[in-house]
């Protein structure tokens, strides 16, 4: 028996995802600013003490002032997702390699992002991103 195919909006959530990785490591900010809702959430919290942040240009000016200058390597994997209607949400399992500047660590995380996605006009935007952290390998400052 053949499972059946995944709905269209499985795909284009998955899109979305993969668009969200290689605009942010490639540095295409402005596209990667409309990937998000205008009340997006962004919830690093866990490991960092950062608080919760709400509002997509507060939380984007929270990224930027981190990885802008960095050297950054974002993969996602084995997304589980959830479509119900015009909403939407998926756990992924993630990796990422940030290399900052020779006077800071460099790193290599491994966790997941827990998402919510919701439809607006038609197309599917990240309204809210949580990131937990299951281990980091720190990397002496100056290393790649």
């Amino acid at each position: 028996m053949q499972a059946p195919s995944p709905h269209p909006d499985w795909f284009a959530i998955y899109d979305l995802k993969a668009r969200y990785c290689r605009l942010m490591d490639t540095k295409q900010w402005d596209a990667w600013r409309d990937l998000f809702t205008e009340d997006y959430e962004l919830d690093v919290s866990d490991g960092t003490g950062l608080p919760i942040l709400k509002g997509r240009d507060a939380a984007l000016n929270q990224v930027l002032g981190s990885i802008r200058n960095a050297i950054t390597a974002h993969q996602v994997h084995s997304p589980e997702i959830t479509l119900d209607g015009d909403r939407a949400s998926a756990i992924w399992a993630m990796q990422d390699r940030v290399i900052f500047d020779a006077a800071r660590p460099s790193l290599v995380g491994y966790g997941h992002y827990h998402d919510s996605y919701v439809r607006q006009g038609g197309v599917w935007k990240i309204a809210a991103l949580k990131l937990t952290r299951l281990h980091i390998d720190f990397l002496p400052a100056g290393s790649a």
